[in-house]
């Protein structure tokens, strides 16, 4: 069955695996993210490939009134969403709370609580309505653990894996299906973004072991939406094998 899938942060990383692996499967997608350009390639490349349905929209998720306009815009072919995956997050900077960058507190907090927030609020009253309905958060080992200097991007995290609880309480009666997958270290452009362009510090963060790949991510986005109506993976941990905690790893150098 062909389902209507809403993936934010779809440009790069974990959301345009799980674009390109959800459209594997048929289903049709709506995209999001901030760069226009790439969105209109990404939605060529997978019409084109998958022969699927891609919607794209263009916003951040930081701007709430946009984030309203958007979903709202919708035609109505679009706007009976199967599965969310609140996949827009980032990192940004690796500092001590006393030497902390405000800037960087701001759009860590904007990005990966506020946006989830404006996504969801936006999305789940339809999923309620039907009684149907799937909400993928994508959170982190970050969300479980707090590491050195990690500490408003770890209270973020955190959260996410409080807002993916609690969701699931308030809509267990509507038989809406709640999950969180908290990846370990997996090579996207997340190291990029925290070190602000520095691919040198970005590219020792991967350096002695195999990290995860977005298609890894991808695959286990996939999985849990394919399990009968009665089963659901509330919360899923993955890690590379050679990553034991938030901070240890096997690194061969």
């Amino acid at each position: 069955m062909q389902k209507i899938v809403l993936i934010t942060g779809a440009t790069s990383g974990i959301g345009l695996s799980c674009a390109r692996k959800f459209a594997e499967n048929g289903n049709h997608l709506i995209i999001t993210g901030r760069r226009k350009e790439r969105l209109e390639e990404i939605t060529t490349e997978i019409i084109q490939k998958y022969k699927v349905k891609v919607y794209s929209l263009h916003f951040d998720v930081r701007d709430k009134e946009a984030v309203a306009k958007a979903i709202a815009s919708l035609p109505d072919e679009w706007s009976k969403i199967d599965v969310l995956i609140n996949n827009a997050g980032l990192a940004v900077g690796m500092n001590t709370i006393q030497e902390g960058v405000l800037d960087d507190w701001e759009r860590m907090i904007d990005t990966n609580v506020k946006g989830l927030l404006y996504i969801s609020r936006s999305v789940l009253p339809g999923m309620v309505e039907r009684k149907s309905g799937h909400v993928i958060n994508i959170g982190s080992i970050a969300g479980k653990e707090v590491y050195p200097n990690g500490n408003v991007y770890c209270a973020t995290k955190h959260a996410v894996d409080a807002l993916t609880k609690g969701m699931r309480i308030d809509t267990v009666h509507d038989g809406i299906k709640v999950t969180q997958i908290a990846p370990g270290a997996v090579e996207t452009e997340f190291s990029i973004v925290r070190f602000k362009g520095d691919h040198g510090k970005a590219d020792a963060v991967y350096k002695g072991f195999e990290p995860l790949h977005p298609e890894d991510i991808a695959e286990v986005a996939w999985f849990v939406t394919t399990l009968p109506a009665n089963v659901n993976i509330n919360d899923l941990t993955i890690m590379p094998t050679a990553q034991a905690s938030a901070g240890v790893f096997h690194k061969e150098l």
